[in-house]
């Protein structure tokens, strides 16, 4: 019966891969390795550094390449921990066309032959695609949805991602995004969002994110917290790291392990449900010392640990991608899978986006493979109305790639808009996934807004 189904399942156990076939990490000890602190401090941040690492197993011509996307098209400056980089062409030999095949490395350090150059960006495309930042109710704190509020701590990470819907915000400026700031003192910052909670009963679930929350100072990470855990009406509280898999090193950190117990237990006497949300897009993420990382999450008392990554072509968007993932999330990792997004509408991004159908096809290809709690939902967050399952689109224009959706709720913004309900909001598909007729109909578009 296997050998007949369009997807077969296969145990694979975890491996770490070893990170002495890099030229640079041969002296590497496993202590260092385990070490949160030797991992931050020889992070590659640039070229030089790469090349440092990799020696000679890369041609000239990867590099060139490199510095072509981050001096035109880069919307995020480079920050790779070693634990991700040795995820990279994990088996087999390391070669330059291996290392431009690796998922992982296609949305780590993208490279400007990536990117699709006819239309690297959407016209619709924006900084801030999802209006987080127009929806501040304080600094870093987005009152998007009526329970739910997004506290942003602080803009860096252990990580950057190409694809970082945050871009806006996250990270260093590079030569095509001057970054916005944090202005505020941290500690002026959070009083402001406990305040802003305080005042508003209705907020029940907050999502700590950024950035990166394993960047936050364990101390006042703690505080904040905290001070969470001391407002009656939170109920839900929702720690945001892909440094659980970036960087796993510093969620097995002593003090972090403590102060988390403590966080924990308090969570729990409160009736609260803590959770921690990581960002895994590729199976080969998933290695020993991740799954270490999450299973000490879950027995110093963190409710749950869930995975909410992003659908990408050239990393994950295909159906044995998907579930080969979710698979060793649920099954070796001891990681939830939940939500996998549609990659948002910001720049440069076209070639990584997917279209509405593709989304979909994939919704349907994926179930009844995985428990029906483990079986993740792939959503698209739309503009102005927030995650919508693939399947809730109103109206499909697949020619010009454009979906159409509704809402039950109005955001902070939208209080004294009386069609905010009633009206249809609207998706694009990548350009270049649609038929000849489509692409044209929008190049006309363009043509006629620059003349």
């Amino acid at each position: 019966m296997d050998d007949n189904q369009p997807y077969v399942y296969e145990r694979r156990p975890l491996i770490e891969p070893d990170w002495t076939r890099f030229p640079g990490w041969r002296d590497v000890t496993d202590e260092q390795w385990q070490s949160a602190q030797w991992q931050r401090v020889n992070c590659v941040k640039n070229i030089k550094q790469l090349r440092a690492v990799m020696g000679d197993l890369l041609e000239e011509r990867f590099y060139t390449d490199l510095e072509t996307d981050q001096q035109r098209l880069a919307t995020m400056s480079m920050l790779v921990p070693p634990q991700m980089l040795n995820t990279m062409v994990p088996t087999g030999e390391l070669t330059t066309d291996a290392f431009y095949a690796d998922p992982i490395r296609r949305y780590m350090i993208p490279v400007a032959t990536d990117r699709h150059l006819d239309w690297p960006s959407h016209p619709h495309a924006t900084r801030d695609s999802l209006h987080e930042h127009d929806m501040w109710v304080a600094e870093g704190l987005t009152h998007r949805y009526p329970t739910k509020v997004l506290a942003e701590l602080l803009s860096t990470c252990p990580q950057y991602c190409g694809h970082c819907t945050r871009m806006d915000l996250v990270g260093n400026s590079t030569p095509t995004v001057d970054k916005l700031r944090l202005t505020l003192k941290p500690v002026d910052r959070y009083q402001a969002h406990l305040d802003y909670l305080k005042a508003h009963p209705g907020v029940r679930d907050v999502v700590v994110s950024g950035g990166d929350v394993a960047n936050v100072p364990w101390k006042q990470l703690e505080t904040y917290l905290m001070g969470l855990l001391s407002v009656p009406t939170v109920r839900d509280i929702r720690l945001a790291t892909k440094a659980l898999m970036g960087l796993p090193q510093h969620w097995l950190q002593d003090d972090v392990v403590e102060g988390l117990h403590r966080v924990a237990i308090t969570a729990q006497r409160r009736g609260v449900n803590l959770a921690v949300h990581t960002h895994v897009n590729h199976v080969n993420s998933l290695t020993p010392l991740v799954a270490r990382a999450a299973q000490t999450l879950l027995e110093v008392g963190v409710r749950d640990v869930r995975n909410q990554g992003v659908l990408m072509r050239g990393v994950n968007a295909t159906t044995a991608d998907l579930l080969d993932l979710c698979f060793a999330l649920q099954g070796e990792a001891g990681i939830l899978p939940y939500y996998f997004y549609m990659c948002d509408m910001i720049p440069n991004a076209e070639h990584w986006r997917v279209p509405v159908w593709h989304a979909q096809q994939l919704q349907h290809d994926m179930m009844g493979y995985l428990p029906g709690y483990a079986t993740p939902r792939i959503v698209c967050d739309v503009p102005f109305v927030g995650k919508r399952w693939v399947h809730m689109v109103a109206e499909y224009d697949r020619e010009h790639g454009i979906s159409y959706w509704t809402k039950n709720y109005r955001t902070s913004i939208e209080q004294d808009d009386a069609e905010a309900l009633s009206k249809l909001y609207a998706y694009y598909d990548p350009i270049d996934t649609l038929p000849e007729s489509g692409q044209d109909w929008w190049r006309k578009q363009q043509a006629n807004e620059t003349a």
